[in-house]
């Protein structure tokens, strides 16, 4: 019997076609096999959650006094851009009693195919008769493999609950605190749009507490000493570790603070013996750096060309559909399945053609080398953004940095490790310790194919810590004191943010949501971050000056105004514990939502309640930039978009 495949997205669905016997049938929106078989897809979501309105007029104009908004039942809308395929899709549903779930195989993508069974309005035999099929390789072996390892679509119900309560919770949270606070900052006077969010909002706390740091830095002097020992017509210069009795005189980094401590230990030392106690030389390797994620290419193509996070992510969509030059790039993996070895002299050959700044490092690649990268276990819904066995000579300025960024870090997989030596010595003198370190590349390996690679010392380094054996005993000549000051921390940049809420752990106190953060996506997701980032400046929330970011008085007002915990991370990571205790069968979505719904009632009594936040009156008044539906009390309803 012919079968009906829904996959998530049209290239995933030409990989499904290709595993399915010849010739294969064209059609609007779909693809039919020599066996009947039928593939079609969705574009992404096809469908998205309705606007207040949609549940009752009244909520077309903003007041404080409808708050919260608690959707029930909850209405699921047609996306217009994808209601031509929608539309495909729901005739086709209706044509097979055989139907396989094609989504990619994570949360977002259960979801994203199980929300079109039910909207569409499937009977329940048909459901109960549904498979899941789970790609992660768009191979054709990989893919066959896949179709012969179906299992029921009911065994992934979890997964589409944990991702429907987190779709859900993201609307009620962002959607009656934004409303609530833009209020509450029109009332202040303030014409802009006060956007809340699960995500956006701590982000937005990281770049406000970043910023007052540096404003509220008061620089500080402190002070290190080198012990300066003579060797065979050379100086080693060895750093003074100050012992436990100098704490003191210390700061919580170890810094010492006392400069008269400081001359003191280096008049003690001058012209007195220096004994090595401790004698270390090894060899040491680098492994060549995985291939990218998006996170991780948006971060490199801030540092190196200025790139937004958006810029990056439509050359890469562009890439992507347009010139079919690398694979699917909204990727939160560094991994690649075995099975595309067997693509490399492809690949290459493609880059060479593309990329011809690269045809060098093409002809020096070794493919007989397999780099960590290539882990099986650890791909799963997507593997690494790597360059396809396509080529094109017609790409853009930026288009080319951007590939070349991704065809270099995936040629580093077929160089040797770096190679260093290095080397450590510990000297006692006058009862102190002084340590001499130095590291020298010996073998560029994979770092040849770096643009600006800093490994290289000008000396060498048997000239700074030379071979001693424990014991030697030298003299220590003088000790140089060097006078140095505190600096305060940089502001971000959109490389340090972007990295920022990708090891969004490190910001967190509580030892336990450090662990979920870490093992989850960190703030946002690969395909949102970019997004998120440009709402807060869209927003006039964050500001750009050169290559820092900065929050206006705007962010600062609102970060004030909103409750604290709103304005750090700790409660995505509290939301993150549930929602995978929903996809492990061990929570349930009614009592996470009632939860919520619960909070937001408190919440919205105590802004109905409460006087103006002293901070939203001193926000600068600004035109709205938005413009006002006839009779409505809020900005339009299409340009308003909530986002985490």
């Amino acid at each position: 019997m012919a079968r009906l495949f829904i996959a998530e997205k049209p290239s995933l669905g030409r990989a499904i076609v290709a595993a399915l016997p010849k010739p294969h049938k064209n059609h609007e929106g779909y693809v039919q096999a020599a066996n009947g078989d039928t593939v079609t897809w969705c574009i992404g979501h096809l469908l998205e959650q309705a606007e207040p309105d949609a549940y009752d007029e009244k909520y077309k104009t903003w007041r404080l006094d409808d708050l919260p908004i608690l959707p029930d039942p909850w209405i699921l809308k047609p996306r217009k851009s994808a209601a031509k395929q929608l539309s495909v899709v729901k005739k086709l549903l209706k044509q097979f009693n055989d139907i396989i779930h094609a989504g990619d195989p994570d949360r977002e993508g259960q979801l994203l195919v199980d929300e079109v069974f039910s909207f569409a309005k499937l009977p329940e035999a048909k459901k109960q008769r549904i498979q899941r099929l789970l790609i992660n390789d768009l191979n054709v072996s990989a893919v066959t493999k896949a179709l012969s390892a179906m299992r029921s679509n009911l065994d992934f119900v979890p997964l589409s609950v944990s991702a429907l309560a987190r779709s859900r919770a993201d609307w009620l949270y962002g959607m009656n605190m934004s409303r609530a606070y833009t209020l509450l900052g029109k009332q202040a006077g303030y014409q802009g749009v006060l956007s809340v969010g699960r995500v956006q909002t701590p982000v937005l706390g990281l770049v406000v507490r970043r910023d007052r740091e540096i404003a509220a830095f008061v620089p500080k002097p402190f002070y290190q000493l080198d012990a300066v020992i003579a060797y065979q017509g050379n100086n080693i210069f060895a750093r003074w570790q100050p012992s436990e009795s100098c704490q003191p005189w210390q700061d919580e980094e170890g810094r010492v603070l006392s400069r008269k401590l400081v001359e003191n230990v280096a008049q003690r030392i001058a012209n007195q013996p220096a004994t090595v106690v401790v004698s270390e030389r090894k060899g040491t390797k680098q492994a060549p750096p995985l291939p990218y994620s998006l996170s991780a290419l948006q971060i490199d193509a801030a540092k190196r060309f200025n790139m937004s996070a958006a810029d990056v992510l439509a050359c890469c969509q562009s890439l992507y559909e347009k010139h079919k030059v690398i694979t699917y790039p909204r990727s939160d993996s560094r991994y690649l399945p075995k099975e595309h070895l067997k693509e490399a002299s492809a690949v290459t050959s493609a880059i060479s053609k593309t990329a011809p700044p690269l045809s060098d490092a093409v002809k020096n690649a070794n493919l007989l080398l397999k780099s960590k990268a290539w882990n099986d276990s650890k791909v799963e819904a997507h593997h690494a953004i790597i360059p396809t066995g396509k080529s094109s000579q017609v790409l853009s300025g930026r288009e080319k940095d951007v590939y070349e960024l991704i065809a270099r870090q995936y040629l580093m997989q077929f160089y040797p490790s770096a190679e260093y030596v290095e080397a450590k010595l510990d000297f006692e003198i006058a009862g102190g310790i002084f340590v001499a370190k130095g590291k020298q590349l010996t073998l560029a390996g994979w770092r040849a194919l770096l643009t600006r690679d800093n490994a290289s010392q000008k000396e060498d380094i048997e000239s700074q810590v030379p071979p001693l054996s424990k014991g030697t005993v030298l003299t220590c000549e003088r000790g140089e004191i060097k006078d140095c000051m505190t600096e305060p921390p940089r502001h971000f940049t959109e490389a340090t943010l972007l990295q920022a809420m990708t090891g969004i752990a490190r910001f967190v106190k509580e030892a336990e949501l450090k662990k979920i953060l870490r093992d989850t996506d960190g703030l946002g997701t690969e395909a949102t971050r970019a997004g998120i980032l440009e709402l807060l400046f869209k927003r006039s929330l964050l500001s750009r000056e050169g290559k820092q970011i900065r929050a206006t008085a705007s962010a600062c007002g609102l970060i004030d105004a909103i409750p604290e915990k709103s304005a750090y991370p700790d409660m995505t990571a509290h939301w993150e514990r549930q929602l995978q205790d929903m996809a492990d069968k061990k929570g349930s979505y009614q009592p996470f939502m009632a939860a919520l719904e619960s909070e937001l009632v408190d919440l919205m009594a105590s802004v109905r309640k409460g006087p103006v936040p002293d901070s939203l009156r001193s926000l600068p008044a600004q035109p709205n930039p938005f413009k006002k539906r006839k009779g409505s009390g809020g900005p339009k309803r299409k340009r308003y978009k909530t986002k985490a």
